[in-house]
């Protein structure tokens, strides 16, 4: 006897017309396009399952056997193609967050402007030439800079814009925490030097505190230029953070630099918190060291909560998370140091002769 023939169990489908009925004999359905077919275990050919494509991958084809995965620059839309990958970046056309931080930034400067105009309208006053003048316009006019460098953290990534952000913001930032060192120093200098047969009087001048804010700042901008010069920043698109989109973001070319020039503002910024701590309860009317430990426990703590911040976002997040450690440093050494003294000036300008500081430290003492 012959072995019976093998053959699958068909469903028949009569199509009836006319002249004729022709049977069809069908296991399995068609697979639609964005499926493949795969064949059974254990049964005839003719039966199969389709199974749908894995991400980023297509079929545009009925009964396709295989997919077909899309380039890296692109991924399946709903009408079973492949095409280009959106690019996510903080762009002013689309995005209604560069909006809210421009206007922001833009307050923020014009604040700052005015106060440094109310310094200058004021330089005369004894608030305003207390701890150096000099020094608090380097220190306002350092943090109107340090506002204009988020304008560079905003919109599509040059080789220009990603090579100044992180150097810029890091020179200037470093001109601003060196100058408040240097009032630091000038304070516990200067209450030294009142003492009788103190030493310290010999020290006393403009040199001393011109030199503390060149030397740092000459610093920081020595590394900014060995970064530049042996690992620039770039621009750089990247698909790996996300499958269905592009993140275009600059690459810090090197992040032991990067993270080089941050600890050196942090070690700046501590350093001037300690010197103002030990400064803070000198009987002295003119004695910003309070405020200035307080505008150093700001950026201290901004800056701290930045490094586990910056390292567990993606994408854009990246950039928003640097943006604001910018903007609330600035404004706390703004508030904290300027605020009272303009407060003085505009509303109790009683205060600001040297009589009035004079009962103001008799109170204090």
């Amino acid at each position: 006897m012959e072995p019976a023939a093998h053959h699958c169990h068909p469903s028949i489908t009569v199509a009836r017309s006319l002249d004729r009925s022709i049977p069809e004999s069908i296991c399995s359905k068609q697979c639609l396009p964005g499926y493949k077919r795969i064949l059974k275990l254990g049964m005839h050919k003719c039966c199969f399952e389709c199974l749908p494509c894995s991400e980023g991958e297509i079929s545009n084809e009925t009964d396709s056997v295989s997919c077909l995965k899309c380039p890296e620059d692109q991924w399946p839309n709903d009408m079973n193609e492949c095409v280009p990958k959106p690019i996510e970046f903080l762009s002013y056309k689309n995005d209604p967050t560069v909006f809210i931080v421009s206007i922001l930034t833009a307050l923020c400067f014009v604040k700052t402007s005015t106060i440094l105009g109310i310094f200058i309208l004021f330089r005369d006053t004894p608030v305003v030439r207390a701890n150096n003048q000099t020094l608090s316009f380097i220190l306002l006019v350092s943090i109107m800079l340090s506002f204009l460098c988020v304008f560079l953290f905003l919109g599509r990534p040059t080789h220009v814009t990603c090579m100044l952000r992180q150097t810029s913001f890091g020179i200037i930032f470093s001109v601003a925490i060196s100058s408040i060192l240097a009032k630091t120093i000038m304070v516990y200098m200067a209450f030294k030097a009142t003492k009788p047969g103190s030493s310290w009087r010999k020290f006393i001048g403009v040199k001393i505190t011109n030199c503390v804010v060149f030397f740092c700042s000459v610093l920081q901008i020595l590394l900014s230029i060995i970064w530049l010069s042996t690992s620039p920043p770039f621009p750089e698109k990247n698909s790996h953070v996300y499958k269905d989109k592009i993140i275009f973001q600059c690459n810090e070319g090197s992040m032991v630099a990067f993270s080089i020039l941050l600890s050196y503002m942090g070690l700046l910024a501590a350093v001037s918190f300690i010197v103002a701590f030990l400064a803070r309860n000198l009987p002295d009317s003119f004695n910003e060291a309070k405020n200035i430990t307080f505008s150093m426990l700001v950026v201290c703590s901004v800056w701290v909560a930045f490094i586990p911040s910056y390292m567990s976002v993606t994408g854009k997040n990246t950039v928003l998370v640097e943006i604001f450690a910018v903007i609330s440093s600035s404004v706390g050494i703004l508030g904290c140091i300027f605020f009272p003294k303009c407060f003085i000036i505009l509303v109790r300008p009683e205060l600001n002769t040297k009589s009035g500081l004079s009962r103001q430290m008799k109170t204090k003492l």
